[in-house]
This record gives structure tokens, sequence and C-alpha cells, in this order.
């Protein structure tokens, strides 16, 4: 069965197409803020201008026709609201015109398992860091369950709010992670782990303060991301312990740092662990993780209904229940 999926919940419309959980071809367009962070109701506006170019454009990569399709899969949530909606009534629009089933998909859990999919992981403990989201999560008695995340804002939307303030392009955190290859200087920052959970707001403040006094760019990027990515590192290491897993997989766009693959690859093989990364492209958001996710749970028996496609902005990982694993 082919799928189509279609991932919109921020900054990026993309179309995904499988033939059952494997890939085929990824069309994307990111929105790109002229100043300032993202705003939901331009993304949405530049995903609707797009969106229905990008499934031709995907379609002709692939050498298929609409007919071909055999699902549809959207992105139902967590995301910003507008984005979401856009995502969704392709999604239906889709579904109708073609007379094929869709399927709602948790963004947060399409990283996951288009992560166990593409590599060796078997059952890992999985380090989801993005631009809106900060998780540690593993599956655990039917449902993926959060052991860990922030309590304020996604590490790469911190990442984003510093790298602005010192006027470089969205997304900032690939920026900041050049200027940090190019210092070793370390400045201490707050390090803020309390219990599982982590927080970032804290330490995008002492920096700001930091540079007005004088502190350099890239004295302040390379503590930032050693800082960051020890909490996390710290956190997942701590979630591998509790629940006995030998395994840890990286998800979301952040998770491209080389730097944060490295600490995590130190602290697993300190273990006796394996750390697992998946492709570059299925770090970032794409429909290729939506079309392999909406395939695994059309396959296990779910079905969903038409007026069950309402988008969920705050759709909770621990809120999915799992009936395909």
């Amino acid at each position: 069965m082919y799928c189509l999926g279609i991932e919109g919940t921020a900054h990026t419309i993309s179309i995904g197409l499988t033939e059952g959980t494997r890939p085929l071809v990824t069309a994307s367009k990111m929105y790109s803020p002229k100043e300032g962070g993202i705003h939901p109701r331009e993304a949405a506006d530049h995903h609707s201008i797009h969106v229905a170019s990008l499934v031709e454009e995907a379609l002709e990569k692939a050498g298929m026709s609409r007919k071909d399709i055999g699902l549809v899969a959207f992105s139902q949530g967590p995301g910003l609201g507008p984005c979401l909606r856009v995502a969704a009534t392709a999604a239906r629009a889709l579904s109708i015109s073609i007379g094929c089933p869709i399927m709602g998909v948790n963004h947060c859990v399409a990283h996951l398992e288009a992560g166990a999919l593409t590599t060796d992981a078997e059952d890992p403990v999985l380090l989801y860091a993005s631009g809106g989201n900060t998780q540690v999560i593993a599956f655990s008695n039917g449902r993926f369950r959060v052991f860990g995340e922030t309590i304020d804002i996604g590490i790469g939307n911190m990442l984003d709010k510093f790298g602005r303030e010192l006027g470089m392009p969205f997304p900032a955190g690939p920026v900041l992670e050049k200027a940090a290859a190019s210092s070793d200087e370390y400045i201490p920052l707050p390090y803020s782990v309390k219990g599982m959970d982590v927080s970032f707001s804290g330490i995008l403040t002492a920096a700001r303060v930091l540079h007005e006094r004088g502190a350099s760019v890239e004295a302040l990027a390379n503590s930032i991301q050693e800082t960051t990515f020890a909490m996390l590192v710290e956190v997942t290491e701590r979630a591998m312990a509790h629940i006995g897993k030998e395994e840890v997989l990286l998800g979301g766009g952040v998770a491209r740092n080389k730097r944060l693959q490295e600490m995590l690859e130190i602290m697993a093989r300190e273990r006796g662990a394996r750390c697992f990364v998946p492709p570059p492209e299925l770090l970032v958001d794409n429909g290729t993780m939506i079309a392999m996710t909406g395939v695994l749970m059309y396959d296990s028996g779910l079905r969903m209904k038409m007026e069950e496609t309402v988008v969920n902005q705050r759709f909770r990982t621990d809120g999915v229940e799992v009936t395909w694993r």
C-alpha cells in the first residue's frame, strides 16, 4: 500500500510518500520569517500556498498518480493550530477526492517510529529534541511514556530566541553549532535539571546578560551547547537506568547537532548500551515519518472517521493508545 503523509505542525509543510513503511520520496518547503520568530498565521498561509504543489511534486518524483494512494496520513498534533489545520484540511480533501482512508498521527510518536524503522533500534529510550518539544520517551505498558521533559520552552526554541537576538537567520541552531565549533571556552551557565525535567529559560536569560557584558558569540554558543546537552544526556541516562533499557534513539531537528550526537554516544558506550541516529532528513520535520507511522497504525487495525480528524494542538505523546506494538 502506498501512503501519502502530510506534515504541517510548525515551520515546515512536507509531503512524504511510502510503500508500506519504506520511504520513497519527500518534498518540503520551510517558512522562514523575515524577522522575529514563527508567526502561526503567516506560517499557515505559507503552507496553504505550497501544499498542493508539493503533493504533485512528490507524486511526480515517485512516478505515481493520486489513484495509486491507498492511505492519507497527516500530523494531527501537537503544533501550531493554524498550521495543523492546513495539513488536516489538505488530508481530508485528498482522502475524499481519492476515496481512501485517512489517519491522524501524533507528530512526536512519528519521530520515534521513523527512527525505529530506519535504524536497528528495537526498544529504545528516545531523546526527542526539537524546536517546540524536548522529551525523554520510552514505550511501556501500551503507551509511549514521557519520563522527562522541558518545563518551559523546547531546546530548539531557546536556541532560536538567542540567535534571533544576535541577528542570526532562522533556524539559529545550525549557526550556533558552527560558532561553537570554533571555541573551547566555557562560561558557566545555570544547569537546570529538576528531577527528570529540564528548564532552558534561565540559560537563555544568563546568556543574554553575558553577551551584553562582552562575552563572545563563539564562547557563549559553546557554553550553551555543553550545558544544555549535558542536561539532556543526564536525564536520558537516568531514564535508561530506571526502566532498564540498553538503547537510546535521537529524534527531532536539534538531534542533527553533531556535538549532541557525540555526547549521547559517549554516554551509551560507557553504559554498554547502543546509540542510534536516524538519517538527517528524518530528524527534521517531514511528511515521510507521518506516512510511515500512519501505515503502522492502519495495519494494526486502526480506522479513523472524518469527524475524528480534528487537530489537537496539545496532543500529548503519552495520550496515544499504541495498538501496533
